[in-house]
């Protein structure tokens, strides 16, 4: 067992998966028919991926979900690693780790529901909106203060980015 405080374990961390709807979203959508669901994003979160991403950070997200909106501002904050459509979501993080050498070790995995829970329990930080589930939050290395769309993806972000230095360095200041 790691008997590491969170904020240390947050200075190994290389990786950051990010779950989409009960994450970056709150939940909810508009559904209007003919059309992708609509979903809001924190413009806090958005930053903070921009930033992580500047800095060397490696930021992947997996959801079941589509929408051509989604794709677009997770392709304008510099995502590359954006999968939609994944009924099985331990299964993309097990290609990624054959394809692309991910450590699940130094990965965090950010969920908020039952879908997520076996893809928590293979990462070695798994961690969760204030209002994530509670099955989720049983398995949590670290719950945030912020709740799924309102700033947790920042949170976390933010909180790693300190302990490694990363946070305020002249890359902060520019989108």
């Amino acid at each position: 067992m790691d008997t590491r405080t969170y904020k240390e374990r947050l200075a190994g961390l290389k990786a950051f998966c990010f779950d989409v709807d009960g994450v970056f979203t709150d939940g909810r959508n508009l559904l209007i028919p003919g059309i992708d669901p609509v979903r809001t994003l924190h413009s806090r979160d958005a930053y903070a991926v921009q930033h992580a991403i500047k800095e060397g950070m490696r930021i992947i997200v997996i959801t079941g979900g589509h929408s051509d909106g989604l794709t677009e501002a997770f392709a304008r904050m510099g995502v590359v690693e954006y999968f939609d459509h994944q009924t099985d979501k331990v299964q993309r993080l097990e290609h990624l780790i054959e394809a692309t050498g991910l450590d699940p070790a130094t990965t965090a995995y950010m969920g908020d529901d039952i879908p997520d829970i076996r893809v928590m329990q293979r990462v070695g930080f798994p961690c969760c909106p204030a209002d994530a589930a509670p099955e989720i939050k049983a398995i949590s290395t670290y719950v945030s203060h912020a709740n799924g769309g309102h700033g947790c993806v920042r949170d976390l972000l933010e909180q790693a980015m300190k302990v490694q230095g990363k946070w305020l360095t002249e890359a902060a200041h520019t989108w």
